[in-house]
C-alpha cells in the first residue's frame, strides 16, 4: 500500500468518519496511526474485536468512557520531573477513575466479550490515589484539609486578613482622615492593602506608596498601621506556597511511582475507545464482520461503498477461484470506477477491522499490497501527459507488485492511440497474469474484451445498460461483456439502419468496404474558389502553442515536404510535426516590418561576437583562433 492507494481509495476519509465516533484524544490518537494489516492473524484479531464491542453496543447501548481524557502531555511532564499542578492532577484523578469505571464494566462481559475483557485484566486501579487526590485537591486548589500545617498557615492568614481589615475601615472611618481619601475602598495592589488617597495629600498620610495611578491623580498607600500586619501575611502567603509545593509534589511522586501500570492503563483504554468507535460506526451503517483468507479469493455478496451507503446500489462480486484477472465494460458514468474503489476500500477497512455493509457470505482476501491507477494522474510540474503518468504509475506498481497483490486499474491503456493502448493494455494485463497478481480492470477497448474472452483464467463483466431508457443500471453482471451502447444509443436517435449494421460489422471485422463511390453522385463545383490559406501555414517568428507540452515556442525553420517545421523551445530547436501545433500570434502581429528575426534564435555573445567580425575587430579574431588552438589541443 502507498499514499495513492489511500487517497484514491478515500481510506483516509473513511478514517475520519470512525475517528468522530472517539470520545476521547487518545483513541482518536491511535486511530490516526492505524494502518491496514497485511497479516491474517491481526485482520481476524481487530475484527473480533469489532465485533465483540458491536455486541456489547447492542446489548448496553452504552460504554462508560466518562472522565477519560487525553492525559497524555501530563504523563509526560511527570517523566521529565515536573511537578504537576492542581488541575493536571484532577484530569489524571478523573482518567483512573474512568479507567477503574471501564474495568468494572468489562469484567461482567466476559461470557460474549472474552477478548476484550482480557484487556482489562491488564488494567490497575488506583482507588487510593485517586482518594488522596480527590481529598487534597477541590475546586483546582490545594484544600486546607490536605495537611494539618497547612490549615494552621490558612487559619493564622484569615486571622492577619480580619486584622488588617478592621485597621483600614477604622482608617476609612476616621473623620480626620476623610479629606484625604479619594475612593472609600479598601484596594489590593501587589498583594498588598491599601487605601486611595489624593495625590496632592500622599505626604500628609503617614505609610508606604505602593502604586500611583496613570493619571497621577490618586496613590494608593499603604499605612504604616498595617505594615507590620501585611509583612506577617507575606510571611504567611510564601509558608502557604511551601506546604502546597509540598503536598503538590507528594501526589506528583505517587504518580511517578507507578507511571508504567498508569501507561499501561492509556494504552488499553485508547484501544478501548478505538475499538468502540469501529463498533459504534458498524451499528450506524449496519456492518457485519467478514470471512477472511490469504490466498486472494474475493466475493462481495449485496456489499455497498461504506461512504456512500445510502445511494450505492449493492455489489456482487467475485475473483480468485475461477479467474484471476476481470475485465469491465460498460458506459461512461456507469458505475465501473465505482465498482473498483468499492472493492478496494472494503478490503482496506477490513484489513483495518472495520466491519463492512456486506451480507454475512461475504468473503475479503487480506492482500501484501493493493495499488490502483484510477483518474487523471497528470502531472503539472514534471508536464508528463495523462497517458505518461499513467505508464509511471504502472512502471512502479510492476515493480512492487508480487503474487499476493490487488491490483485496480481504470480504463487501462487509454489516453494514446486506440490500437496502440489496447496492444499495451493486454500486454500489462498478461505480465501482472504471469506474477500471479488479482487484477480488476475497466476498459472500453473492445480488443482487451475478446482477449479476456479467450483467455481461461480472464473473465469478462459488464455494467448493466438499461436500453429502453438509455440509463446505466450500476449493477455489474459478471460473464457478460458490455453491450455496444453506442450502437443501441444511435438506434434511438434514429440513425439510419443500414449505418449501424456497417458499424456492427466492423466492430467484428477487421475487414472494410473500400469501394469508390459513382463520379455521377458527387456534386461537382462550378466556380473555383481561390485556395484559402492552410491552417497548418506557419512563418519564421510565429509564437505557436506545442500540443505534447503545453507550452509555447517560436517557429525558426519552416514547413518542409514532411509537414515538419522547426520550433525554438526551452533553447533548444526541436522539429514537430504541424498537426501537433497550433497558433497563436502571428510574426506580423508580433515584429515590426524589417525586424530581425534572427535576434530571437541567437543570444547577445554570439550577436556581439558576430558584429564584431564583420566590422573587422582584431580582439573578436584573435578570440576565435585562440578558441579554435584550444579546441584543437
Amino acid at each position: 500500500m502507498n499514499h495513492a492507494t489511500y487517497e484514491k481509495l478515500q481510506y483516509n476519509e473513511l478514517k475520519q468518519i470512525v475517528r468522530s465516533y472517539c470520545v476521547s484524544g487518545l483513541g482518536k490518537q491511535l486511530l490516526d496511526k492505524l494502518k491496514p494489516s497485511t497479516n491474517i492473524k491481526i485482520v481476524k484479531h481487530r475484527l473480533n474485536e469489532t465485533t465483540e464491542a458491536r455486541e456489547i453496543l447492542d446489548a448496553e447501548g452504552h460504554v462508560p468512557f466518562l472522565g477519560i481524557s487525553n492525559i497524555d502531555h501530563t504523563i509526560q511532564n511527570l517523566e521529565k520531573g515536573m511537578m504537576l499542578d492542581p488541575s493536571e492532577l484532577v484530569s489524571v484523578s478523573d482518567f483512573l477513575r474512568g479507567c477503574r469505571k471501564m474495568k468494572k464494566f468489562m469484567m461482567n462481559k466476559e461470557f460474549f466479550a472474552p477478548l476484550l475483557t482480557s484487556y482489562a485484566h491488564s488494567m490497575t486501579e488506583f482507588k487510593s490515589i485517586e482518594e488522596e487526590i480527590n481529598f487534597s485537591i477541590k475546586g483546582n486548589r490545594v484544600d486546607s484539609a490536605a495537611s494539618r500545617e497547612l490549615k494552621r498557615i490558612r487559619h493564622n492568614m484569615a486571622a492577619a486578613e480580619e486584622k488588617i481589615k478592621e485597621r483600614l475601615n477604622k482608617f476609612l472611618n476616621s473623620s480626620s482622615h476623610k479629606k484625604y481619601i479619594q475612593e472609600f475602598f479598601i484596594s489590593k495592589k501587589d498583594d498588598r492593602y491599601t487605601i486611595p488617597i489624593k495625590a496632592s495629600y500622599k505626604n500628609q498620610v503617614p505609610g508606604t506608596v505602593i502604586e500611583v495611578s496613570s493619571k497621577g491623580s490618586t496613590v494608593f498607600i499603604e499605612p504604616n498601621t498595617i505594615t507590620k500586619l501585611n509583612g506577617e501575611l507575606s510571611s504567611l502567603k510564601a509558608e502557604e506556597a511551601i506546604e502546597e509545593y509540598q503536598i503538590l509534589a507528594t501526589l506528583s511522586g505517587m504518580l511517578l511511582e507507578n507511571i508504567h501500570e498508569i501507561k499501561i492503563n492509556m494504552d488499553l483504554i485508547s484501544q478501548y475507545d478505538m475499538v468502540f468507535a469501529k463498533a459504534k460506526f458498524s451499528k450506524h451503517v449496519g456492518g457485519i464482520e467478514p470471512k477472511l483468507n490469504d490466498y486472494g479469493y474475493i466475493k462481495l455478496v449485496h456489499c455497498k461503498h461504506p461512504l456512500l451507503t445510502r445511494e450505492a446500489v449493492p455489489l456482487h462480486f467475485e475473483i480468485g477461484k475461477d479467474y484471476r484477472s476481470l475485465i469491465i465494460t460498460g458506459p461512461n458514468a456507469g458505475g465501473k470506477t465505482i465498482v473498483l474503489k468499492t472493492i478496494g476500500l472494503v478490503t482496506l477497512a477490513a484489513m483495518s477491522g472495520f466491519h463492512i455493509i456486506s451480507n454475512k457470505e461475504t468473503e475479503i482476501a487480506v492482500f501484501d499490497n493493493i495499488f490502483v491507477d484510477i483518474g487523471d494522474n497528470q502531472s503539472i510540474e514534471n508536464a508528463l501527459s495523462t497517458f505518461s503518468s499513467h505508464m509511471k504509475n504502472v512502471s512502479e506498481i510492476m515493480s512492487a507488485s508480487n503474487n499476493n497483490t490487488l491490483l485496480l486499474f481504470d480504463e487501462i491503456g487509454s489516453g494514446t492511440e486506440p490500437n496502440e493502448g489496447a496492444a499495451l493494455a493486454i500486454s500489462i494485463l498478461e505480465e501482472f497474469y504471469q506474477m500471479g497478481c488479482i487484477t480488476v480492470a475497466t476498459t472500453h477497448y473492445g480488443e482487451i474484451k475478446r482477449f479476456s474472452e479467450m483467455h481461461s483464467d480472464f473473465m469478462n463483466a459488464a455494467m448493466q445498460f438499461n436500453s429502453d431508457t438509455l440509463e446505466p443500471m450500476y449493477q455489474l453482471l459478471i460473464g457478460k461483456s458490455g453491450e455496444s451502447n453506442a450502437l443501441w444509443i444511435s438506434r434511438k436517435m434514429n440513425v439510419r439502419e443500414n449505418v449501424l449494421q456497417r458499424a456492427k460489422y466492423y466492430m467484428e471485422n477487421k475487414g472494410y468496404h473500400l469501394e469508390r463511390v459513382d463520379e455521377n453522385k458527387i456534386r461537382k463545383p462550378k466556380v473555383v474558389k481561390e485556395k484559402p490559406e492552410e491552417k497548418d501555414e506557419y512563418r519564421k517568428g510565429d509564437r505557436v502553442k506545442l500540443l505534447d507540452y503545453n507550452d509555447f515556442g517560436i517557429i525558426y525553420r519552416e514547413k518542409d515536404n514532411f509537414y515538419n517545421v522547426v520550433v525554438f523551445y526551452n533553447k533548444e530547436f526541436v522539429e514537430v510535426n504541424v498537426k501537433r501545433l497550433s497558433l497563436e500570434i502571428s510574426a506580423k502581429e508580433l515584429y515590426p516590418d524589417g525586424y530581425d528575426l534572427e535576434t530571437l534564435f541567437i543570444d547577445y555573445t554570439t550577436r556581439k561576437t558576430q558584429h564584431d567580425i564583420e566590422r573587422g575587430s582584431k580582439k573578436a579574431l584573435r578570440k576565435i583562433q585562440k578558441e579554435i588552438r584550444k579546441n584543437k589541443g
